[in-house]
Protein backbone atom coordinates (compact mmCIF):
# COMPACT_ATOMS: atom_id res chain seq x y z
CA UNK A 1 0.00 0.00 0.00
CA UNK A 2 1.34 3.06 -0.81
CA UNK A 3 2.01 5.73 2.24
CA UNK A 4 -0.45 8.22 0.23
CA UNK A 5 -3.49 6.01 0.57
CA UNK A 6 -5.10 6.37 4.05
CA UNK A 7 -5.50 4.12 6.46
CA UNK A 8 -8.42 1.11 6.51
CA UNK A 9 -11.05 1.96 9.58
CA UNK A 10 -13.17 4.31 11.25
CA UNK A 11 -13.13 7.92 10.74
CA UNK A 12 -15.43 10.59 12.13
CA UNK A 13 -16.55 13.79 9.84
CA UNK A 14 -16.38 15.88 13.29
CA UNK A 15 -18.41 18.59 13.83
CA UNK A 16 -17.27 22.19 13.63
CA UNK A 17 -17.07 23.41 17.64
CA UNK A 18 -18.12 27.04 18.09
CA UNK A 19 -17.51 29.36 21.42
CA UNK A 20 -21.22 30.56 22.95
CA UNK A 21 -22.31 33.61 22.16
CA UNK A 22 -20.85 36.81 23.71
CA UNK A 23 -16.82 35.17 23.78
CA UNK A 24 -14.72 36.82 21.93
CA UNK A 25 -13.20 35.50 18.89
CA UNK A 26 -9.52 36.01 19.84
CA UNK A 27 -10.22 33.29 22.04
CA UNK A 28 -11.03 30.88 18.75
CA UNK A 29 -7.26 31.50 17.61
CA UNK A 30 -8.85 32.59 14.86
CA UNK A 31 -7.92 36.57 13.71
CA UNK A 32 -10.53 37.32 11.43
CA UNK A 33 -13.82 39.05 12.50
CA UNK A 34 -16.86 36.69 12.57
CA UNK A 35 -19.37 39.28 11.39
CA UNK A 36 -21.28 38.64 14.50
CA UNK A 37 -21.55 34.68 14.59
CA UNK A 38 -20.20 32.30 16.67
CA UNK A 39 -16.47 31.85 16.63
CA UNK A 40 -14.62 28.66 16.21
CA UNK A 41 -13.70 26.67 19.32
CA UNK A 42 -10.33 25.14 18.04
CA UNK A 43 -9.45 24.07 21.91
CA UNK A 44 -12.67 22.14 21.68
CA UNK A 45 -12.03 20.62 18.63
CA UNK A 46 -8.60 19.60 19.28
CA UNK A 47 -9.75 18.31 22.46
CA UNK A 48 -12.64 16.23 20.79
CA UNK A 49 -9.64 14.85 18.07
CA UNK A 50 -7.49 13.41 21.27
CA UNK A 51 -10.61 11.50 22.72
CA UNK A 52 -11.60 9.83 19.58
CA UNK A 53 -7.95 9.11 19.11
CA UNK A 54 -7.29 7.53 22.25
CA UNK A 55 -10.48 5.99 21.81
CA UNK A 56 -9.25 4.01 18.83
CA UNK A 57 -10.49 5.91 16.02
CA UNK A 58 -8.55 5.60 12.79
CA UNK A 59 -8.80 9.17 11.43
CA UNK A 60 -10.48 12.73 11.51
CA UNK A 61 -12.64 13.99 8.73
CA UNK A 62 -12.82 17.77 9.32
CA UNK A 63 -14.56 20.44 7.74
CA UNK A 64 -17.08 18.08 5.89
CA UNK A 65 -20.86 18.28 5.46
CA UNK A 66 -21.09 17.74 9.34
CA UNK A 67 -18.20 20.22 9.88
CA UNK A 68 -20.05 22.97 8.00
CA UNK A 69 -17.43 23.94 5.59
CA UNK A 70 -19.16 26.32 3.67
CA UNK A 71 -20.27 28.41 7.26
CA UNK A 72 -16.52 29.25 7.66
CA UNK A 73 -13.83 31.63 6.34
CA UNK A 74 -10.92 30.29 4.25
CA UNK A 75 -9.00 31.73 7.15
CA UNK A 76 -10.88 30.09 9.81
CA UNK A 77 -10.43 26.86 7.93
CA UNK A 78 -6.89 26.75 7.33
CA UNK A 79 -6.58 27.90 11.40
CA UNK A 80 -8.71 24.74 12.65
CA UNK A 81 -6.89 22.15 10.40
CA UNK A 82 -3.61 23.63 11.76
CA UNK A 83 -4.91 23.93 15.52
CA UNK A 84 -6.29 20.34 15.62
CA UNK A 85 -2.92 19.31 13.89
CA UNK A 86 -0.51 20.68 16.50
CA UNK A 87 -2.56 19.71 18.91
CA UNK A 88 -2.91 16.05 17.90
CA UNK A 89 1.12 16.38 17.85
CA UNK A 90 1.64 17.89 21.02
CA UNK A 91 -0.35 15.06 22.56
CA UNK A 92 1.54 12.09 21.07
CA UNK A 93 0.08 11.37 17.86
CA UNK A 94 1.98 13.25 14.89
CA UNK A 95 0.88 10.67 12.17
CA UNK A 96 -2.54 10.79 13.23
CA UNK A 97 -4.75 10.81 9.49
CA UNK A 98 -6.56 14.05 8.87
CA UNK A 99 -9.18 14.29 5.97
CA UNK A 100 -10.34 17.80 4.92
CA UNK A 101 -13.74 18.42 3.39
CA UNK A 102 -13.75 20.47 0.07
CA UNK A 103 -17.51 21.72 -0.82
CA UNK A 104 -17.01 23.40 -3.50
CA UNK A 105 -17.99 23.11 -7.01
CA UNK A 106 -14.84 25.43 -9.29
CA UNK A 107 -11.80 23.80 -10.03
CA UNK A 108 -9.57 27.04 -9.21
CA UNK A 109 -11.01 27.25 -5.48
CA UNK A 110 -11.67 23.62 -5.15
CA UNK A 111 -7.35 23.49 -5.40
CA UNK A 112 -7.17 26.56 -3.45
CA UNK A 113 -8.83 25.05 -0.78
CA UNK A 114 -6.44 21.49 -1.07
CA UNK A 115 -3.36 23.97 -1.30
CA UNK A 116 -4.43 25.63 2.23
CA UNK A 117 -5.24 22.14 4.07
CA UNK A 118 -1.97 21.01 2.69
CA UNK A 119 0.01 23.83 4.52
CA UNK A 120 -2.00 23.37 7.54
CA UNK A 121 -1.14 19.88 7.53
CA UNK A 122 -3.88 17.68 6.63
CA UNK A 123 -3.02 14.37 4.67
CA UNK A 124 -5.92 13.91 2.27
CA UNK A 125 -8.57 16.34 0.50
CA UNK A 126 -12.35 14.83 0.65
CA UNK A 127 -13.44 16.26 -2.68
CA UNK A 128 -17.28 16.77 -3.23
CA UNK A 129 -18.38 15.91 -6.16
CA UNK A 130 -19.80 18.81 -8.33
CA UNK A 131 -23.42 19.22 -8.09
CA UNK A 132 -24.24 22.92 -9.37
CA UNK A 133 -26.49 21.71 -12.19
CA UNK A 134 -27.83 18.62 -11.22
CA UNK A 135 -27.66 15.12 -12.56
CA UNK A 136 -29.24 16.13 -15.69
CA UNK A 137 -26.28 18.24 -16.60
CA UNK A 138 -24.02 16.55 -14.34
CA UNK A 139 -22.21 13.73 -16.91
CA UNK A 140 -20.06 10.86 -15.67
CA UNK A 141 -17.66 11.95 -18.20
CA UNK A 142 -17.63 15.63 -16.40
CA UNK A 143 -16.82 14.14 -13.38
CA UNK A 144 -14.18 11.86 -14.25
CA UNK A 145 -12.58 15.35 -15.98
CA UNK A 146 -13.04 17.12 -12.99
CA UNK A 147 -11.30 14.94 -10.95
CA UNK A 148 -8.48 14.60 -13.18
CA UNK A 149 -8.04 17.99 -13.58
CA UNK A 150 -7.63 18.01 -9.26
CA UNK A 151 -6.05 15.59 -8.90
CA UNK A 152 -2.89 16.44 -10.87
CA UNK A 153 -2.54 19.95 -9.60
CA UNK A 154 -3.55 19.24 -5.97
CA UNK A 155 -0.28 19.13 -3.59
CA UNK A 156 -1.78 16.24 -1.58
CA UNK A 157 -4.46 12.68 -2.82
CA UNK A 158 -7.84 13.07 -2.63
CA UNK A 159 -11.05 11.17 -2.43
CA UNK A 160 -14.04 11.42 -3.91
CA UNK A 161 -16.97 12.42 -2.10
CA UNK A 162 -20.16 11.48 -3.28
CA UNK A 163 -23.27 12.69 -1.51
CA UNK A 164 -26.78 13.29 -3.79
CA UNK A 165 -28.36 14.90 -0.62
CA UNK A 166 -26.43 17.84 -1.10
CA UNK A 167 -25.72 17.89 -4.89
CA UNK A 168 -28.76 17.61 -6.60
CA UNK A 169 -28.99 14.09 -6.72
CA UNK A 170 -25.72 13.47 -8.46
CA UNK A 171 -24.68 10.02 -8.19
CA UNK A 172 -21.31 8.32 -9.34
CA UNK A 173 -21.83 5.37 -11.37
CA UNK A 174 -19.89 2.24 -10.53
CA UNK A 175 -18.16 2.52 -13.86
CA UNK A 176 -16.90 5.65 -13.62
CA UNK A 177 -15.09 4.95 -9.87
CA UNK A 178 -13.29 2.41 -12.08
CA UNK A 179 -11.94 5.15 -14.72
CA UNK A 180 -11.60 6.99 -10.96
CA UNK A 181 -9.36 4.77 -9.29
CA UNK A 182 -6.89 5.00 -12.46
CA UNK A 183 -6.48 8.68 -11.71
CA UNK A 184 -2.85 9.10 -10.15
CA UNK A 185 -3.42 10.70 -7.07
CA UNK A 186 -7.05 10.12 -6.59
CA UNK A 187 -7.05 6.88 -3.35
CA UNK A 188 -10.74 6.53 -2.49
CA UNK A 189 -14.36 7.31 -1.81
CA UNK A 190 -16.47 8.33 0.44
CA UNK A 191 -20.41 7.37 -0.81
CA UNK A 192 -22.76 9.44 1.30
CA UNK A 193 -26.04 7.29 0.29
CA UNK A 194 -28.20 4.15 1.12
CA UNK A 195 -27.17 2.63 -2.21
CA UNK A 196 -25.15 -0.48 -1.01
CA UNK A 197 -25.32 -2.01 -4.37
CA UNK A 198 -22.86 0.64 -5.68
CA UNK A 199 -20.46 0.13 -2.31
CA UNK A 200 -20.09 -3.45 -3.13
CA UNK A 201 -19.50 -3.53 -7.06
CA UNK A 202 -16.69 -0.63 -6.59
CA UNK A 203 -15.43 -2.68 -3.45
CA UNK A 204 -15.17 -5.63 -5.45
CA UNK A 205 -14.67 -4.25 -8.57
CA UNK A 206 -11.31 -6.20 -10.39
CA UNK A 207 -10.46 -3.60 -12.27
CA UNK A 208 -9.60 -1.27 -9.43
CA UNK A 209 -6.64 -2.03 -7.40
CA UNK A 210 -8.06 -1.95 -4.04
CA UNK A 211 -5.00 -1.45 -2.02
CA UNK A 212 -4.38 2.26 -3.98
CA UNK A 213 -8.29 3.18 -4.22
CA UNK A 214 -10.13 2.84 -0.72
CA UNK A 215 -14.00 2.69 -0.76
CA UNK A 216 -15.75 3.88 2.26
CA UNK A 217 -19.37 4.24 3.80
CA UNK A 218 -20.52 7.27 5.14
CA UNK A 219 -23.33 5.36 7.05
CA UNK A 220 -22.35 2.89 10.20
CA UNK A 221 -25.67 0.73 9.75
CA UNK A 222 -24.14 -0.30 6.14
CA UNK A 223 -20.43 -1.35 7.84
CA UNK A 224 -20.93 -4.80 8.27
CA UNK A 225 -21.99 -5.29 4.85
CA UNK A 226 -19.45 -2.63 2.91
CA UNK A 227 -16.33 -3.89 4.95
CA UNK A 228 -17.30 -7.47 4.10
CA UNK A 229 -17.52 -7.19 0.62
CA UNK A 230 -14.73 -5.04 0.09
CA UNK A 231 -14.86 -1.21 1.78
CA UNK A 232 -11.90 0.01 4.11
CA UNK A 233 -13.98 1.01 6.56
CA UNK A 234 -16.35 3.90 7.65
CA UNK A 235 -16.87 7.85 7.96
CA UNK A 236 -19.71 7.84 10.61
CA UNK A 237 -20.85 10.27 12.62
CA UNK A 238 -22.03 8.06 15.26
CA UNK A 239 -18.43 7.47 16.33
CA UNK A 240 -18.17 10.92 17.08
CA UNK A 241 -19.72 10.19 20.58
CA UNK A 242 -19.75 6.07 20.59
CA UNK A 243 -16.45 5.60 19.32
CA UNK A 244 -15.77 2.54 20.80
CA UNK A 245 -18.62 0.19 20.04
CA UNK A 246 -18.23 1.77 16.05
CA UNK A 247 -14.10 0.26 16.22
CA UNK A 248 -14.66 -3.15 18.03
CA UNK A 249 -17.23 -3.96 15.03
CA UNK A 250 -14.88 -3.10 12.43
CA UNK A 251 -12.38 -4.96 14.19
CA UNK A 252 -14.25 -7.88 14.32
CA UNK A 253 -16.04 -7.65 10.75
CA UNK A 254 -12.00 -6.88 9.23
CA UNK A 255 -10.35 -9.11 11.62
CA UNK A 256 -11.18 -12.58 10.86
CA UNK A 257 -14.34 -15.17 9.97
CA UNK A 258 -17.01 -14.93 10.83
CA UNK A 259 -18.13 -17.95 12.78
CA UNK A 260 -19.48 -19.17 16.29
CA UNK A 261 -18.62 -16.26 18.89
CA UNK A 262 -17.33 -13.89 16.64
CA UNK A 263 -20.34 -13.99 14.32
CA UNK A 264 -22.74 -13.22 17.27
CA UNK A 265 -20.76 -10.77 18.39
CA UNK A 266 -20.84 -8.64 15.24
CA UNK A 267 -24.20 -9.20 14.73
CA UNK A 268 -24.90 -7.61 18.46
CA UNK A 269 -23.14 -4.91 17.66
CA UNK A 270 -24.47 -4.16 14.04
CA UNK A 271 -28.14 -4.08 15.63
CA UNK A 272 -27.02 -1.12 18.14
CA UNK A 273 -25.16 0.66 16.02
CA UNK A 274 -27.76 0.51 13.26
CA UNK A 275 -30.15 0.98 15.66
CA UNK A 276 -28.30 4.32 17.32
CA UNK A 277 -27.42 5.28 13.65
CA UNK A 278 -31.88 5.94 13.37
CA UNK A 279 -31.06 8.80 15.86
CA UNK A 280 -28.82 10.97 13.38
CA UNK A 281 -31.16 10.00 10.69
CA UNK A 282 -33.85 11.35 12.56
CA UNK A 283 -32.09 14.40 13.83
CA UNK A 284 -28.97 15.12 11.89
CA UNK A 285 -26.69 17.53 12.45
CA UNK A 286 -28.09 18.85 15.42
CA UNK A 287 -28.43 15.81 17.03
CA UNK A 288 -24.79 15.38 16.38
CA UNK A 289 -23.87 18.46 18.07
CA UNK A 290 -26.50 17.74 20.68
CA UNK A 291 -24.98 14.42 21.09
CA UNK A 292 -21.79 15.20 21.46
CA UNK A 293 -22.01 17.79 23.99
CA UNK A 294 -24.26 15.26 26.05
CA UNK A 295 -21.96 12.25 26.10
CA UNK A 296 -18.27 13.67 25.83
CA UNK A 297 -19.09 17.36 27.11
CA UNK A 298 -17.07 18.79 24.81
CA UNK A 299 -18.95 22.01 22.88
CA UNK A 300 -21.80 23.75 23.51
CA UNK A 301 -25.99 23.56 23.24
CA UNK A 302 -25.90 27.22 20.84
CA UNK A 303 -27.71 26.58 17.74
CA UNK A 304 -24.82 27.46 15.44
CA UNK A 305 -24.39 30.08 12.02
CA UNK A 306 -27.28 30.31 9.78
CA UNK A 307 -28.48 29.29 8.07
CA UNK A 308 -28.27 25.89 10.93
CA UNK A 309 -29.98 27.95 13.54
CA UNK A 310 -32.02 24.88 14.51
CA UNK A 311 -31.26 22.30 17.46
CA UNK A 312 -33.23 19.46 19.26
CA UNK A 313 -36.41 20.59 20.91
CA UNK A 314 -37.08 20.45 24.50
CA UNK A 315 -37.59 17.08 25.80
CA UNK A 316 -36.34 15.52 22.29
CA UNK A 317 -32.76 14.63 23.34
CA UNK A 318 -34.27 12.25 26.10
CA UNK A 319 -36.86 10.84 24.13
CA UNK A 320 -34.59 10.10 21.28
CA UNK A 321 -31.88 8.83 23.89
CA UNK A 322 -34.24 6.45 24.86
CA UNK A 323 -35.76 5.23 21.66
CA UNK A 324 -32.07 4.89 19.87
CA UNK A 325 -29.62 5.07 22.21
CA UNK A 326 -29.81 2.90 25.22
CA UNK A 327 -28.71 -0.07 23.54
CA UNK A 328 -25.50 1.63 22.40
CA UNK A 329 -24.57 3.20 25.73
CA UNK A 330 -24.56 -0.05 27.91
CA UNK A 331 -21.73 -1.49 25.22
CA UNK A 332 -19.86 1.32 24.80
CA UNK A 333 -19.40 1.13 28.88
CA UNK A 334 -18.47 -2.52 28.33
CA UNK A 335 -15.43 -0.94 26.29
CA UNK A 336 -14.31 1.07 28.13
CA UNK A 337 -13.01 -1.13 30.37
CA UNK A 338 -11.17 -3.36 28.00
Amino acid sequence: MSPRVPPKGVYVPSPTFFLPRGSSSSSSSSPESTHGQLPVDIPSQTSHSIFLARSGITGLVLLGSTGEAIHLSRTERASLVSGVRKGLDEAGYPNYPIMAGVLTNGIDETLQWLDDYASAGAGWGLVLVPGYFGAAATTQEGIVEYFREVAKRSRIPVLVYNYPGVTNGVVVQPETYTKLAGLENVVGVKMSHGNVSIHLQVGLDPGINHEEFRVYSGFGQQLGPVVLFGGAGVIDGLAGFYPRTVVRLMGLVEGGELTGERRKEVQKLQYVVSKAEEFIVRYGIFGIKEAVFRVTGLGTLEKGRPPLLGGLAEGEWERGRKLFLEDIESVEEELKGT
